[in-house]
């Protein structure tokens, strides 16, 4: 499966090459301001030695700059490679359903095809996008704070050592109930758009025996139904979207 969808990035293979270059360099950028600021208080202000703060002050300035820029660049980047991916995936998943037998037209659904093509290739996008960014710049950057912590003073990193114990446990209690919330949500999108589907091709029917109130009545408690169940998945991308 993971072969199948890599397979779709298509031409926007060097939009997703790039994307973790600019990552690492947008870390590297960031991890050195530390450094930076340690130095302009030891071999600045506490030497007395204006010229070091001047200088040490300046680096920090041009290190915060290419980290926004690499930043900028990568989430350019990596949007592109995204939805180049989602239109090829896109692409790809309706050429193959043109090639279905009449056992996989009487198997699949048309509302569950919709859902398919819709809702699941832009999860697979966003996913995909956040592969690019987060699924490399964190791990990097915890490496690399690691590291750096380790060198600084050894005992207080243990602290660190703990909190991402804690965090790992937290992250896996997430990702398990996640993963049950958005099979529960892809059904519910399916009735959802099947109750589309339904209104769109028999709309005349509906006109003609003045079932409007009955198929409003039931179009709202299909979309009450289907709004409260994304509540938490939708809690969980937009934190995971926001780190």
């Amino acid at each position: 499966m993971i072969k199948i969808l890599l397979n779709q990035i298509g031409e926007y293979k060097r939009d997703t090459i790039i994307t973790p270059v600019f990552t690492v360099l947008e870390v590297v950028a960031e991890l050195l301001v530390p450094f930076v600021i340690a130095s302009l208080i030891d071999k600045g202000i506490e030497a007395g030695n204006l010229r070091n703060v001047y200088f040490y002050g300046a680096l920090m300035i041009v290190l915060a700059f290419f980290g926004l820029a690499f930043g900028i660049l990568a989430g350019r980047f990596a949007a592109s490679a995204s939805s180049g991916f989602a239109c090829n995936l896109r692409q790809s998943m309706f050429e193959n359903i043109q090639t279905f037998s009449f056992s996989n037209i009487d198997k699949f659904s048309t509302a569950g095809l919709v859902t398919r093509m819709t809702t699941d290739v832009t999860h697979l996008q966003m996913a995909f996008q956040m592969c690019l960014r987060i699924a490399l710049r964190a791990p990097l950057m915890l490496i690399c704070s690691m590291v750096m912590c380790l060198l600084i003073n050894a005992r207080l990193s243990m602290i660190f050592l703990a909190a991402i114990v804690v965090l790992a446990a937290a992250l896996a209690l997430i990702m398990s109930r996640a993963t049950k919330i958005f099979s529960k949500v892809f059904h519910r999108y399916d009735g959802l758009n099947a109750s589309v589907q339904e209104n769109t091709s028999a709309i005349r029917v509906v006109k003609a025996f003045v079932r409007e109130g009955y198929e409003n009545k039931n179009r709202a408690g299909i979309t009450s139904f289907t709004q409260a169940a994304p509540l938490p998945e939708q809690f969980i991308f937009k934190r995971r979207n926001l780190k």
